[in-house]
């Protein structure tokens, strides 16, 4: 059996809200977009590198963090610079949770929470010879 590829998709409470803030602070596009009921259903967003997520309007069946009190999910992206990144999100409405250090298990990560409840690990793997 083979796995092909496992995609996240974050429950949030205004999802059109959430396609604007993830398209300026990841440079990300709208691929799909449906909705039923004036809510979206599905949206597919593509991120610059080729990685992927889906994203959805909460509903009945599907809660948003933000209601439960806590983060649905930790979702760690790797960018070049994940200290310019954390500061983006942070700028367009996110919380910085830690901020970006360098760790001592060879990553440079800090981690955003979202506006919409969801938390974030940015960093980048620190070059074997820097330091």
């Amino acid at each position: 059996m083979n796995i092909e590829q496992i995609t996240p998709k974050l429950v949030v409470e205004g999802a059109d809200k959430a396609i604007r803030y993830y398209s300026e602070v990841f440079g990300a596009v709208l691929r799909r977009r449906d909705e039923a009921g004036g809510r979206v259903v599905f949206a597919e967003i593509g991120l610059p590198g080729g990685a992927s997520f889906q994203l959805k309007d909460a509903d009945e069946f599907d809660t948003d963090p933000l209601r439960l009190g806590g983060r649905g999910l930790l979702l760690t992206v790797e960018a070049g610079d994940p200290d310019r990144l954390a500061e983006r999100m942070a700028a367009g409405g996110g919380e910085i949770v830690f901020e970006v250090a360098d760790q001592s298990y060879g990553m440079r990560q800090g981690r955003v929470r979202d506006p919409f409840g969801h938390e974030w690990i940015v960093g980048r793997p620190i070059p074997p010879d820097a330091g």
